[in-house]
């Protein structure tokens, strides 16, 4: 039985590290090295890093910054963004990446999630899903690189899709709590069921230990991956990095 984990969960776009609120309006943070650095004499459980940039764009991996950030980073490193094949994942893997996450392109290509777990061992790979409100507030994947609801996938069935294809883990972003600080609510994770055999991540609004605690009591979680509440300090929101495990 893994012990329960809390993350920092970081955001780069260029050689930035960057913030925003439902997956919006970023503002710069910092040098992702520096930021790095912090955590480290935190004695951080392990870190995820995510590249906005290729999320979106489809841009080749940064992999310069990426070695640069490994190579800073004495805890397990998990990096997702743009990956889409076995060579880049071997690549990340070679410059000091732990475990990779796909996101956008396991959604259309279930046969990624499979090729990755067979050639690299299912621990190696996270699958993250996007889960977001739509006007009515009905939860609905989310397919963030495309930016549109996934009306006719049910999450039950993407996420045994996943695992039936290797997933070794799963991180569940709920979108409109993203950044905002306003507490993660096990009421959110309705859609959750305790039937999956693998570890499950969830992210997305956390706002104190208190919140942290309290999920990671439920037998649903296994993880909490913490943005906000960990970088910003007090209403002006001034950048004074920070964590805190789990009682």
């Amino acid at each position: 039985m893994l012990s329960k984990r809390v993350i920092p969960t970081l955001l780069i776009n260029g050689n930035k590290l960057i913030k925003g609120e439902k997956f919006e309006n970023h503002s710069y943070v910092g040098d992702p090295i520096n930021i790095v650095k912090i955590f480290n004499e935190k004695y951080v459980d392990e870190l995820l890093l995510y590249d906005i940039d290729n999320s979106n764009l489809n841009y080749d991996l940064n992999f310069k910054l990426l070695k640069e950030i490994s190579g800073e980073c004495n805890m397990p490193l998990t990096y997702g963004g743009g990956i889409n094949n076995i060579e880049q994942v071997r690549k990340l893997f070679n410059i000091g990446i732990e475990k990779i996450s796909v996101n956008s392109f396991a959604l259309e290509n279930y046969n990624l999630i499979y090729d990755l777990s067979s050639t690299f061992g299912s621990q190696s790979v996270m699958v993250t899903i996007d889960v977001k409100k739509n006007f009515f507030g009905t939860n609905f994947i989310y397919n963030w690189r495309k930016k549109k609801f996934l009306k006719n996938l049910k999450f039950e069935d993407h996420i045994k899709s996943c695992i039936r294809n290797g997933a070794g883990e799963i991180l569940i972003n709920i979108v409109h709590n993203e950044g905002m600080q306003n507490g993660l609510r096990l009421d959110d994770l309705n859609f959750l069921k305790k039937e999956y055999k693998l570890p499950i991540i969830v992210s997305g609004g956390i706002n104190s230990k208190e919140n942290i605690d309290t999920l990671l009591k439920s037998d649903l979680i296994d993880a909490v991956g913490v943005g906000a509440n960990f970088i910003y300090h007090g209403p002006h929101k001034g950048v004074v990095i920070s964590y805190y495990k789990s009682s």
